[in-house]
């Protein structure tokens, strides 16, 4: 079976969704970024490309991938929509890696675009009386203890009750997350990952927006205590708006080429995928799917957890990454080393993809190997893909 190898990678910034630098940008235009971008670093002609496959999630039921093949002029492209919640971006990563090590594509663009700004979420269905009512797709069935629209009960704060975590576990995780993804940024760690973007302002100037714009300086634990609990009639809550991801527009992409290609081409290789696994839970136990997956992704790939060099478990609520590093054993000092979604944001869609892009780079930056990032799905699921640097 042949090596499905990272030739390049491409992200925008995060932007605040609603009142952030993105909001004249669509989830078709975030991706006429990203996906021009990930071919042209990559040096694949464009004619070489077999596929492309985009995550989607609020976007209303469309393909955007062939949307924007066809916008880009690519228009003997087929284009394939995933759509895992969360871990859509990640799972549309896995659905090329599948094919280009099946022998089946030869290079492939995968990523996912989320524009929770411009999303059409809601749609109208005739009533039981004839009136149109609001509508909007839910994860999974509701149920008292798994609110199908409220994850700060489903996910944050029944993984903290599952673990016994405390508001001041989950605060002190998020004062860190912000930490890390400041200094990254300080630090200039994300300036090869990020493609910036024109954006238009309201009086028509322009500029270009090449920051995450998410991150906060200066969050301590003594800070994130001022904040109000979303459900203070909970017994021991936990959950505010920040130890919760943020809702984010952005858009990530990597080109994927067998390892045949790759060398057959002169192009050199950022990293390989090794394996990668999604699981389903409870819904009420979404929060713990990255623990159950992360075991299920390094089983596939014949490794354990001692072999890994860094895990990025994205932060739909804090509770999840401090849940998967007690009930796994990880060292937390080798998670979100570059923060993640309660800080760097969560555009449901690009997620995982992000996350890939992002966990490539630090591992090269850092002369690390093994990486692997994981996160929790809408509808009880979870995922994680393990990631070789080259």
């Amino acid at each position: 079976m042949t090596d499905a190898v990272i030739v390049s990678t491409a992200r925008t910034p995060i932007g605040r969704a609603r009142k952030g630098s993105l909001v004249g940008l669509d989830a078709f235009q975030l991706a006429e970024v990203v996906v021009p971008a990930a071919l042209e670093r990559a040096g694949v002609p464009a004619r070489d490309v077999d596929g492309l496959v985009l995550a989607e999630a609020y976007q209303g039921g469309g393909v955007i991938a062939r949307n924007v093949a066809v916008r880009l002029g690519l228009d003997d492209l087929a284009g394939l929509a995933t759509n895992q919640h969360c871990a859509g971006g990640l799972a549309a990563v896995a659905i090329a890696a599948g094919s280009v090590r099946a022998g089946m594509d030869q290079v492939v663009i995968a990523g996912g675009t989320e524009s929770l700004t411009n999303s059409a979420m809601t749609t109208t269905r005739k009533g039981p009386d004839g009136q149109p009512v609001t509508w909007v797709s839910a994860s999974h069935p509701e149920t008292p203890d798994a609110p199908a629209f409220d994850m700060s009960i489903t996910v944050g704060e029944n993984t903290a009750r599952e673990l016994g975590l405390t508001r001041r576990d989950v605060d002190e995780w998020a004062a860190y997350s912000h930490g890390q993804a400041v200094a990254s940024i300080d630090g200039g760690y994300f300036a090869d990952q990020i493609v910036p973007v024109e954006v238009t302002a309201p009086d028509g100037t322009t500029r270009l927006f090449d920051t995450d714009e998410f991150p906060r300086r200066g969050v301590t634990v003594e800070s994130l205590a001022q904040l109000r609990l979303l459900h203070p009639e909970l017994p021991d809550a936990t959950v505010t708006a920040g130890n919760a991801a943020g809702l984010n527009d952005a858009a990530a992409a990597v080109t994927l080429a067998s390892g045949e290609y790759a060398a057959a081409n002169g192009l050199a290789p950022l990293a390989r995928i090794r394996s990668w696994a999604s699981v389903g839970v409870p819904p009420a136990l979404t929060g713990l799917g990255p623990s159950l997956a992360i075991p299920k992704a390094l089983d596939r790939a014949g490794l354990t957890l001692a072999d890994i060099d860094l895990f990025e478990i994205n932060e739909a609520f804090c509770s999840v990454p401090v849940a998967a590093i007690r009930k796994l054993g990880i060292a937390p000092e080798i998670v979100n080393v570059n923060g993640s979604g309660a800080s760097l944001g969560h555009p449901i869609a690009a997620t995982g993809a992000r996350m890939v892009v992002t966990m490539v780079h630090e591992l090269r930056r850092r002369g690390n190997t093994l990486g692997v990032v994981s996160m929790c799905a809408g509808g009880g699921m979870g995922a994680a893909m393990v990631i070789e640097a080259l």
